[in-house]
C-alpha cells in the first residue's frame, strides 16, 4: 500500500506548482476550500475591471456608438476564437451567445437537417438533463423523428448508432462521474456510421485541452460560467467545423444571425460562416466580464493545466478513500485519471447532508442526486493544501457523525 504523503510533501507540491501563481488572480473568501468550480468558477478582478470599464465607460459615456466605438458588435465571435484555442478549434468555427440548452437545440436541428432521411438522435440516459430536454424538444419539432438513450436502449452509445441515425448528442465529462469520453474514437464511429456528432464541453472547457478540429468534431456547445469563470448565467458558446459552414442552418433566426442586420428587411437572409449560430441582440455587459476572465486564460499552459488536475484529483481520491472509505464512502467516478475530467465523484447514503456539513466548515462542493457528492478542481485556484483540510474536514464530519444534526437535512432550492 503507498504510503499517503505528510503535510511536508503537499506543501512541497505547492511550492513547485508551475500554476500555483494564477490562485492570486481571483477572489476566494477567507477560510474557505473551493471545490465547487465545476459548478460555478470563482471571481475575478479582471472580470470586475471589464464590468467596470464596459458599464461606466462604454455605457454612461459612449452610450450607442460604443457598438462600433468599443467593438459590442463583434464580441461573440471574437470572444469565440479566444474560447476556440481552449477547446483546438481553429478561429472562425466558434461564437459565444445564448445559453447551452439554446445552442444544443440549434445544433441538433442543424445537423438532423443535414442528414435528411435519417429521423434518430442518440443521447446518453445519464446526461445533464437539460440536453435530454433539448433533445425532446428538437424531436418532438420533427415527425417521424425519435430519441434513442443510451442505458435505456441499449448498454452503450456505440450500441446504438446505425444507418437511421442523424445525429449523436454527447457529453465530453460526465457531469455526474467525472467520467471522460474518448472523443476521436467515438466521432470516428460515429462518422463511419454516416452520422454527425454534437459534444457537450461544460465540464472540460477549461478543465482540460480539447482537441475538436483534431478529432474532426462536426459540432460542440459549452458555458463558460464553470471552469471559465466568466460569471453566474454568463453566455454559452458554439463550435461548428468549417467544413459545415456552407450547409447548416439553425432554426432561430433572429436579426444578429441576418445576413445584414441593420439593412432591416423583411425576410430572413442567413448570414454566413459561425454567425449563423446567433439569434437576437447579445448581452454585451455579461460578454465583458467573459472578456475579462479570458484575459486569465490568455496565459495558462493547457498542458501543465491538466497535469496538475490529474495530481490533484489523484491525491484526493487517495486521501479520502485512506481516510473515509471505512465510513462507506465510495469511489463513483473513473480510477484511471485518463478516463477521468477534473472532478471526483463519491456515493454516500446521506450524501446531502454530508455535502451540507461540508459547507457550513468552508469545503465548499456539492450534491447531485441522489447519492452524490461531487468535487471540482479547478487547477488555476485550488492547491494541494486545498485538498489536504478537505479531506481533513470531510473525515472529522464522518467520524463524529456531524451530518446527522437535523438542520443539514433540510434541502434548498438549488443543491
Amino acid at each position: 500500500m503507498t504510503a499517503l504523503p505528510d503535510l511536508a510533501a503537499i506543501e512541497a507540491m505547492d511550492a513547485t506548482d508551475p500554476l500555483r501563481a494564477f490562485r492570486d488572480r481571483f477572489v476566494l473568501p477567507q477560510g474557505v476550500t473551493y471545490l465547487d468550480g465545476n459548478s460555478l468558477g470563482a471571481a475575478a478582478p479582471a472580470v470586475f475591471a471589464e464590468l467596470q470599464k464596459a458599464a461606466t465607460d462604454e455605457w454612461a459615456n459612449g452610450l450607442i456608438r460604443s457598438w462600433n466605438t468599443a467593438g459590442w458588435y463583434d464580441l461573440p465571435v471574437t470572444l469565440g476564437d479566444r474560447i476556440g484555442r481552449l477547446i483546438g478549434a481553429a478561429p472562425g468555427q466558434t461564437v459565444v451567445t445564448d445559453t447551452t440548452s439554446i445552442n444544443i437545440y440549434k445544433a441538433l436541428h442543424a445537423a438532423i437537417a443535414m442528414r435528411p432521411g435519417r429521423s434518430v438522435v442518440v443521447a446518453e440516459g445519464s446526461s445533464f438533463p437539460t440536453d435530454l430536454y433539448m433533445a425532446e424538444g428538437a424531436v418532438s419539432t420533427l415527425p417521424g423523428a425519435t430519441l434513442r438513450l443510451e442505458g435505456v436502449d441499449a448498454p452503450s452509445i456505440e450500441d446504438l448508432i446505425d444507418e437511421s441515425v442523424a445525429v449523436v448528442l454527447i457529453n465530453h465529462v460526465n457531469y455526474k462521474s467525472g467520467e471522460m469520453r474518448d472523443m476521436a474514437a467515438l466521432t470516428k464511429k460515429i462518422h463511419d456510421a454516416g452520422a454527425l456528432v454534437v459534444w457537450d464541453l461544460c465540464h472540460s472547457a477549461g478543465a482540460l485541452a480539447v482537441s475538436l478540429d483534431e478529432a474532426d468534431a462536426d459540432f460542440a456547445v459549452g458555458c463558460t460560467y464553470k471552469y471559465l469563470n466568466g460569471g453566474p448565467g454568463s453566455p454559452a458558446f458554439i463550435y461548428a467545423a468549417t467544413r459545415h459552414h456552407d450547409v447548416m442552418r439553425q432554426p432561430l433566426s433572429g436579426w444578429f444571425g441576418h445576413a445584414r442586420p441593420f439593412a432591416f428587411e423583411q425576410s430572413y437572409a442567413l448570414g454566413s460562416g459561425i454567425r449563423r449560430f446567433l439569434c437576437g441582440t447579445q448581452s454585451v455587459l455579461a460578454l465583458r466580464a467573459l472578456d475579462g476572465a479570458l484575459t486569465i486564460w490568455d496565459d495558462v499552459d493547457m498542458h501543465a493545466l491538466r497535469a496538475k488536475s490529474i495530481a490533484l484529483t489523484e491525491l484526493f481520491i487517495q486521501l479520502v478513500e485512506a481516510k473515509c472509505g471505512r465510513y462507506g464512502v465510495t469511489l463513483e467516478g473513473p480510477r484511471d485519471p485518463a478516463k477521468r475530467g477534473s472532478q471526483v465523484s463519491f456515493v454516500h447514503d446521506h450524501s446531502y447532508e454530508i455535502m451540507q456539513a461540508l459547507i457550513e466548515r468552508g469545503v465548499i462542493g456539492d450534491f447531485r442526486a441522489p447519492a452524490t457528492i461531487r468535487f471540482g478542481f479547478t487547477p488555476l485556484y485550488v492547491g494541494f493544501k486545498d485538498v489536504l483540510r478537505a479531506c481533513e474536514v470531510l473525515d472529522e464530519i464522518l467520524r463524529t457523525e456531524a451530518w446527522r444534526e437535523p438542520r443539514f437535512a433540510v434541502r434548498g432550492s438549488v443543491t
